[in-house]
């Protein structure tokens, strides 16, 4: 009776392994810690998901919205527009913060929407200069930083177009 012979891995088969593992991890460990970029970009699409959210809303509606920027507390305010003048408080619809380890520690670095912070929609979605009015507000922008890097938002005079841009990091 024939003993089956014992089958092993030789040397250089394990080397090989060792060598492809080896390689693998090479890749991942550096974009593992890249993490901080990735929830900074969550941030900036969050900012860009209610942005047009608050642009749909306006034209789904057929009335003003406004999203009012606090670069203070990282905040942004959707508020409806039922008059001339902004009740935050009474016409809040959703306040988003933007901070801590989920959006990589992000800022809100600046606004200039017609050299104010706040940013109206009337009710066909396009950007107006102030609540119930109708004169187009001029190009508006938004910088958001954090994990070296910047990106800039624009809000599109009359069309109210919105874009983004890395223009730092």
């Amino acid at each position: 009776m024939r003993r089956p012979s014992a089958r092993a891995y030789t040397l250089i088969e394990l080397l090989i392994v060792i060598l492809v593992l080896g390689i693998a991890a090479a890749l991942i460990v550096p974009s593992m810690g890249g993490t901080g970029s990735l929830r900074v970009q969550a941030a900036v699409r969050t900012i860009v998901a209610d942005l047009t959210e608050a642009q749909s809303d306006a034209l789904a509606f057929q009335k003003g919205r406004a999203v009012v920027f606090d670069a203070d507390t990282n905040s942004y305010s959707i508020v409806d527009v039922n008059s001339a003048e902004l009740d935050v408080e009474n016409d809040l619809i959703r306040r988003t913060v933007i901070q801590g380890a989920e959006f990589g520690d992000a800022r809100i670095t600046s606004v200039d929407c017609d050299d104010d912070t706040t940013l109206v929609f009337d009710e066909m979605g396009s950007p107006v200069q102030e609540p119930m009015g109708t004169d187009p507000a001029a190009n508006g922008t938004i910088v958001v930083s954090g994990s070296g890097q910047e990106f800039t938002i624009t809000i599109e005079a009359y069309t109210g177009r919105i874009t983004v841009a890395r223009t730092g990091g």
